[in-house]
Parts: C-alpha cells; structure tokens; sequence
C-alpha cells in the first residue's frame, strides 16, 4: 500500500489564543517549506484546525525531514476518505485485508470531531466486526499487535496505523533570537535546547575550530543561521559580543556550561559574562552531567 498523504501534529500551539496559535502554525508550516525546498522535495500543505497535511510522492523524505522540525510532536502516514460510515467501512476493509497478514490481533482507535450521523462506536463496531470475521484477528483493545487508528474530522476521515514521535517544543522562530557562544561540542548542544524552544539561534564561534561542526549541524536541523567569528583571547572579546547581541536584535546569550559536581569554575565565567554584558544568560545544561550531555549529544547527532 502506497501512503501519498501526512497527518502532521503539534503539541503547545494548541494552548495558545486563536491570533498566536494560528501565526505559530504559519511559522511552523514556513519552516517545513523551507526544509522541503532545501531537500527538494515536492509537497502540498494543507492545514485545518489541530492538523497540518502534506501530501508528496516523497513520503519517507518528508518523514525524514519532519522528524527534525521543532514543533511537530508526531506524524503518520494515512489513507484520506470521506466521513460517511460507508466511505469509512469501505477503505478500512481494503486497508486492514493489506496489512493484518500475520497479525494476531488488533485494536481499533476511532476517534471523532465534528457532526455526523453516527457515533464513533457505531464505527468502530461495523470496522471491527468485518475486520474480526475477514481476518480471523482477535480484538485486543489493551496490547494488539496492531493498532488501527480511524480520525473522523468533518468531512474527511483518515485511517492510519502508527504515529511517528517528532521532536516537539516550539516552532523555531515563534520565541525571539539568541545568540549561542560556541566553544565546544556542548555549547552546540545548549543551543540545540533553546532551538527546540522555538529561538531562532544566531552563534558566535569563539576560537574558529567548530565552522565547519557547526555547518553540519544548521544543515541537520534546518535552522538557518549566522556563524560569527569572534576572537575569545581579544581584549575587545566581551565589547565585540554585546555589539553582536544588539546587531542580531538578541534577547539573550546561551551557553554550554555545566554547575554538576560543583564546578565553580563554570560558575565563573557565567558571572563574569553576565557582568560584562548586562545580557539575560541561558544555560539550559546547568544540572546536566557529563555522561548525560554525552548522551544527548549522540542522540541528536553532534
């Protein structure tokens, strides 16, 4: 079975008020534009209330791509079908004859928004039904070896058996610029942190050695940004960083250092820049420890 079309879900944006949620979703929609574009990949987006669609011939790409879009909180691959019970009855029958080969058992998810002539029991009873006598499958609501899932929303229905687990936080750009002081892998990482918060993150490459780790990891995530040299051993250093912060129109610094195992060394120098600035300093991996960070820094990929 061919999927042709994406459910994309978000998490936040969907506590705020109807004006912020919905330029939260249009920046959330620009930025996977723009990841699309730069993998070319061909793509139709759509939205609706809660759910953002695309539709490509490129699936596994756009999943790929969507999977490092801060923002989304999972995806799934679906059959779209329209939201009368004999359209829903109809496609389940032909999705679930293709893919309960072997399965023992399965359980049915239907969920429902909008007004309809019938309930979502009333669906997941037909469904089920055909799906038990077809298949020989036993209904298994609390660990099925398949999971079914039926989203009846207005007048469109989809039918969909997995949801992908996305990145989620915040879309990047929705909560205002940083700027990252990079001088090694972990300062990357502390960015990362803010990245996933929804800052668009700007970053200053204190000794010139990480340009090219750096490069690698903008490319990665989809964040398009600034690498900017600045001589750490300068005299004019802190002079040169708060010029940087104001010509970026930054809100504020973050950077990579750690407080675990009573480093004051670290606490330092977050002092010292915070009196030679006057600038809000983040430090997203103050409790962190080495072998978490070292985790961390695998999963993402730096």
């Amino acid at each position: 079975m061919e999927y042709k079309l994406l459910i994309i879900r978000y998490g936040e944006i969907a506590l705020k008020s109807k004006e912020t949620r919905n330029r939260f979703e249009n920046t959330l929609i620009n930025n996977i534009k723009k990841a699309f574009n730069k993998r070319e990949i061909s793509n139709i987006i759509t939205k609706e209330w809660g759910r953002i669609y695309v539709q490509s011939e490129q699936i596994d790409k756009c999943i790929d791509v969507l999977k490092r879009i801060f923002g989304i909180t999972s995806i799934s691959q679906s059959i779209q079908t329209k939201s009368d019970i004999d359209s829903i009855y109809a496609t389940s029958k032909f999705f679930s004859d293709g893919i309960l080969n072997n399965k023992k058992s399965f359980g049915l998810r239907v969920t429902r928004t909008g007004n309809h002539k019938f309930t979502s029991q009333e669906v997941a009873i037909k469904v089920g039904n055909y799906i038990r006598n077809s298949t020989g499958a036993k209904v298994n609501l609390n660990n099925p070896d398949l999971e079914i899932f039926i989203d009846i929303r207005g007048e469109n229905s989809y039918i969909f058996t997995e949801k992908i687990r996305g990145m989620g936080g915040m879309p990047m750009g929705t909560q205002g610029n940083v700027l990252a002081i990079v001088s090694n892998t972990k300062s990357i990482l502390s960015a990362w942190f803010v990245l996933r918060r929804g800052c668009k993150v700007f970053y200053a490459d204190c000794n010139g050695r990480y340009k090219e780790k750096l490069n690698s990891f903008i490319s990665e995530w989809y964040t398009n940004s600034d690498i900017i040299f600045l001589n750490s051993n300068s005299n004019n250093f802190y002079h040169n960083l708060y010029d940087t912060v104001v010509e970026k129109n930054c809100d504020a610094i973050v950077v990579g250092n750690s407080l675990f195992g009573k480093n004051y060394k670290e606490l330092k120098e977050i002092q010292c820049l915070k009196e030679k600035t006057g600038i809000p300093i983040l430090h997203p991996l103050i409790f962190m420890g080495d072998n978490e960070i070292k985790e961390k820094c695998v999963e993402i990929g730096i």
